[in-house]
């Protein structure tokens, strides 16, 4: 999970990210920020899992900082050094409170909640996704992809291509959309065989239905019907041929 912590005290976001790192090894803290305006800025840059925020902020309220992040896509777990704002806290779904000074076993407690929470919600998708594509005789439907703002519940039919980046993959999709993912090309490969979308190339996927033209010239190039380019690996040439002959006939 990623975190952002959002508290005035330099002491108590110094303690939260020594507690995190020496209990939770796998979260990793994005920022840290003092105030409403900075903590505003860090959430949508780098649009976390859970924000520890502190209440009260030199120029604002935490809850000013909420309403204007909306649309939320984040758990927050306040820090307060006050009781009375628990209530307060309760009335706009803040996953879990702590009260200062900071308590580690409670803060051990509210990681497990949101860990709980947060892996709870991708697996009811899971599971939503796999009940669609049983329905379509066990071939897929519909993928997840999680992004640093969402899990994303994806139309196969509706990718248009895949494109590596390092570790990271972008998603072309249908409308105009662009999604990236934390995860590489080749799990996706695995993932869509039989979808349709074929490997043309070490770092393209690519849908046959968006397939407009083959050029065998300049080592092989495919134009989608956007109008997009694609290089096909010498490699991979004859697959590719032997796959669109294939798709003609079903």
């Amino acid at each position: 999970m990623k975190v952002i912590i959002v508290d005035d005290e330099p002491a108590v976001r110094k303690t939260i990210t020594k507690l995190l790192a020496e209990s939770f090894p796998d979260i990793e803290v994005l920022a840290a920020a003092g105030s409403v305006e900075e903590g505003l800025a860090a959430v949508k840059e780098y649009h976390p899992d859970i924000l520890f925020l502190d209440i009260e902020l030199p120029d604002g309220l935490g809850f000013d900082l909420l309403s204007k992040a909306d649309p939320v896509r984040f758990r927050t777990i306040f820090i307060t050094g006050h009781q009375e704002y628990a209530l307060d806290a309760i009335k706009v779904s803040a996953l879990d409170y702590i009260l200062k000074p900071v308590d580690e076993e409670e803060l051990k407690a509210a990681i497990n909640k949101a860990r709980e929470i947060i892996n709870h919600e991708e697996e009811q998708l899971k599971l939503l996704a796999l009940g669609e594509n049983l329905r379509g005789k066990k071939v897929l439907k519909r993928i997840i992809l999680r992004t640093a703002e969402a899990l994303q519940l994806i139309a196969v039919n509706d990718i248009i291509r895949a494109e590596a980046e390092s570790n990271y993959t972008h998603f072309y999709l249908a409308g105009g959309r662009k999604i990236m993912v934390s995860r590489t090309i080749k799990e996706y490969e695995a993932m869509l065989s039989g979808t349709g979308l074929i490997r043309v190339h070490q770092s393209h996927l690519v849908n046959l239905n968006y397939i407009d033209k083959f050029y065998k010239h300049d080592g092989g190039y495919i134009q989608l019907k956007d109008g997009t380019s694609i290089p096909v690996s010498p490699v991979l040439k004859q697959k590719v041929l032997q796959a669109l002959s294939d798709h003609l006939y079903e």
